[in-house]
């Protein structure tokens, strides 16, 4: 069992249920997917550059993405409909709390002049984005063999109603927000 699903389900869940006061153990806040999402505008000129992305997103989330396709045409970008424009991985189960304390506890923390992740990337139903610069703080990319910085976005998808039981999750969890 993942080290983050082991301390969920021992600890964090009776600290929200003891928080928010919830009467059943169905209403307890709890993640239902990581989504990381790398959209490469530059694929358009440079098909090899998806290749190198997948293999990054491969090697960081354990998981082969799914190439994602542009749904419009866009003259100014010289873009079509149907081009290959980016990659996405949805993780779930065991592999998105390996994931997850894998990100909280190694990958954020070799951020430079890290002074904590936004408070305000809330949707409003519960959900939280966070984006990243670049793909060198997970310890499974080797600096020597990349091509180019790429960042991404990692979208906790919750079952939590509000952006406050959300906070209150990803903050158990171990999730270093800003002081603001």
């Amino acid at each position: 069992m993942a080290r983050l699903k082991q301390r969920y389900d021992t600890e964090i869940r009776e600290r929200l249920q003891e928080r928010f006061g919830y009467k059943n153990v169905m209403e307890i806040p709890r993640l239902h997917k990581i989504v990381i999402n790398m959209g490469l505008g530059e694929a358009i000129q440079n098909p090899k550059a998806l290749d190198a992305a997948v293999g990054d997103l491969t090697a960081i989330s354990g998981q082969k993405p799914v190439i994602t396709k542009a749904k419009k045409s866009i003259a100014a970008f010289k873009l079509r409909q149907g081009m290959p424009i980016g990659c996405k991985v949805t993780l779930r189960g065991e592999r998105m709390y390996e994931f997850a304390d894998k990100l909280i506890s190694a990958a954020i923390p070799r951020v430079r002049d890290f002074k904590g992740v936004s408070a305000k990337a809330f949707d409003g139903r519960g959900n939280y984005t966070l984006g990243l610069k670049e793909q060198l703080i997970f310890p499974e990319i080797e600096y020597d063999k990349i091509d180019r910085l790429r960042g991404m976005e990692v979208n906790f998808v919750t079952s939590a109603k509000t952006d406050e039981e959300c906070k209150e999750l990803l903050r158990l969890m171990g999730m270093p927000f800003a002081d603001k």
